[in-house]
């Protein structure tokens, strides 16, 4: 049994004009967030030995925030994951070696992706738009991530900022 943990990079900022979608930070909400999230994580006994995280800003600084709270494991940046859809987030996973491996992505692909992951999706109204820094903890009956594939996963939790 793997454990997959999925996170949605927390509320950027959109003030800087200067700045690309890549380089955009966090903004306050999203600050306040994600320690929320970390805490909520470590509450309910998720600890990943492995994190895989987009390479833009806002990933990064998402995972820096949570990270405190789960054992400060190093994140491995990967540039595929910088908004990339389901099929791509599949093949990341599949590369893992993790026994509970982190996912720190993007919308819409992450959200997406979760949805087909999932056997049954958690009853939640928040789970179909998988908004700013949500969180989904599943388990998937494999012994290898390479043999990770859609519909395989059982939810075990899901939240967002707001229900924290």
């Amino acid at each position: 049994m793997r454990r997959l943990i999925l996170i949605r990079h927390a509320k950027s900022d959109w003030d800087d004009p200067l700045l690309t979608d890549h380089q955009r930070v966090l903004a306050r909400r999203g600050r306040d967030a994600a320690p929320k999230i970390g805490a909520w994580l470590a509450a309910q006994g998720v600890r990943p030995d492995e994190v895989l995280c987009s390479d833009a800003t806002r990933t990064q600084d998402t995972w820096a925030l949570i990270a405190p709270f789960l054992g400060d494991v190093a994140p491995t940046l990967i540039p595929a994951l910088y908004h990339a859809g389901p099929d791509t987030i599949l093949s990341q996973l599949r590369r893992a070696t993790g026994q509970a491996v982190a996912i720190i992505g993007h919308n819409p692909g992450l959200g997406e992706f979760a949805g087909l992951m999932v056997q049954t999706r958690p009853a939640h109204d928040g789970f179909e738009r998988f908004p700013t820094a949500a969180a989904l903890v599943a388990e998937l009956p494999v012994e290898d991530w390479s043999e990770a594939g859609y519909a395989m996963a059982r939810p075990v939790a899901f939240t967002v900022p707001r229900d924290l």
